[in-house]
């Protein structure tokens, strides 16, 4: 096992002198046994910077170091670390055995060692019975436990993983989150996984890093990212549905408010963000809430008219245990909330939805960077 550290590393493409930066200058340490998450949008440059680590892509810029070496120009196959595919990767004429093995038949492990690397690792991923059988002949998650298996008996110092459960439907990809969870408690090896699902980053990772653009936004345990974005963008990529997100202007009015653009709604703010917000009045702001604080008044919720808004409702998405609304205020502004499943009011219907105010978030228009946090 081993840590991973990449200071200021970069990628940078020059296709015929168009130079485009595909990271920029991550600084990131992943300690010894920790499972980090890198997530993101189509593009923001998660694959690349797994693909550095890897050594299958070359470093534009910065250092990395897995362990106490600096491994910038030390070939993939000489880094000690295992990596899983999106799209498997097994031989199709191999069997699994044969498959899990070829490595180590390369490296020319003695077969008796071989051979109780494959069953201990085909024990563990529960696999056994499928040692016989080709490719062809698996599921898409037996597939992916065999791919797992392969790396697992090179017993690297590192396991990368990208995106390996986007081929599987969503009932394998659940189960498969938690064999992928199981195993690294039981193995305790150093792990860093791409996706660019946010269940999947906020169920696995010790430590996620959110990036956009080529550029990390936050790092941050999942609960810290979800309950404290750093930006905007974290508030919308973290959450589903994602954060609602409202302009308007910070305005005292004998009491400190949030006026909504448009005249959408306007919250009374409670006496905690005084001092966070005092230096806002009469400044522009966006307003940020999740979902499940937002409530329809009456089901749960008091009839607080300081921190109301009128909405229509336009869209209702019943989930069993729980019921999506989705409502515009002002015929314009846009919000979301997560009700109890008995909650069905008609398309069209107006009714009330209550702000829970200990709970609200603030951002700078501009940067989209958090400026408060007084409420929490």
């Amino acid at each position: 096992m081993a840590s991973v550290t990449l200071e200021g590393v970069r990628k940078i493409y020059d296709d015929r002198g168009r130079i485009h930066v595909a990271v920029h200058g991550v600084d990131l340490h992943i300690a010894d046994g920790e499972l980090v998450v890198l997530v993101g949008p189509s593009g923001c440059g998660k694959s690349t910077t797994l693909r550095m680590i890897a050594g299958l892509e070359t470093i534009s810029d910065g250092q990395l170091s897995i362990g106490a070496r600096v491994v910038n120009d030390v070939p993939a196959r000489d880094r000690d670390i295992a990596m899983v595919f999106q799209n498997y990767a097994l031989y199709p004429h191999m069997t699994a055995y044969e498959n899990m093995a070829f490595a180590l038949e390369l490296r020319r492990l003695p077969r008796q060692e071989i051979a109780q690397r494959v069953r201990e690792a085909a024990t563990i991923l529960g696999i056994e019975e499928l040692l016989d059988r080709r490719p062809r002949q698996m599921s898409g998650g037996q597939r992916q436990r065999v791919a797992v298996g392969r790396a697992i008996v090179r017993q690297p110092q590192v396991f990368l993983f990208d995106e390996p459960l986007s081929n599987l439907d969503a009932r394998l990809r659940v189960q498969m989150r938690r064999e992928i969870a199981r195993l690294h408690q039981q193995l305790g090896t150093t792990m860093v996984y791409v996706t660019h699902d946010q269940v999947e980053a906020m169920t696995l990772g010790d430590r996620i890093v959110v990036l956009n653009e080529g550029r990390v936004q936050q790092i941050d345990a999942p609960l810290a990212l979800y309950e404290r974005p750093r930006n905007t963008f974290v508030a919308e990529f973290i959450g589903s549905p994602p954060m609602n997100l409202v302009r308007g202007t910070i305005v005292r009015e004998g009491e400190l408010r949030f006026r909504a653009d448009g005249g959408a709604f306007a919250l009374s703010l409670p006496p905690a963000w005084e001092r966070a917000l005092a230096a806002w009045d009469g400044r522009a702001v966006i307003l940020g809430a999740r979902p499940e604080d937002v409530h329809v008044a009456g089901n749960g919720a008091p009839p607080d008219e300081r921190a109301a808004a009128r909405v229509r409702i336009d869209l209702v998405e019943p989930l069993g245990g729980e019921t999506l609304l989705h409502a515009s205020a002002a015929g314009h502004t846009r919000l979301a909330a997560r009700v109890p499943p008995h909650v069905r009011p008609t398309l069209g219907a107006e009714l009330t939805l209550v702000f829970d105010r200990r709970k609200l978030h603030f951002f700078e228009p501009e940067s989209g960077e958090r400026v408060a946090d007084g409420g929490e």
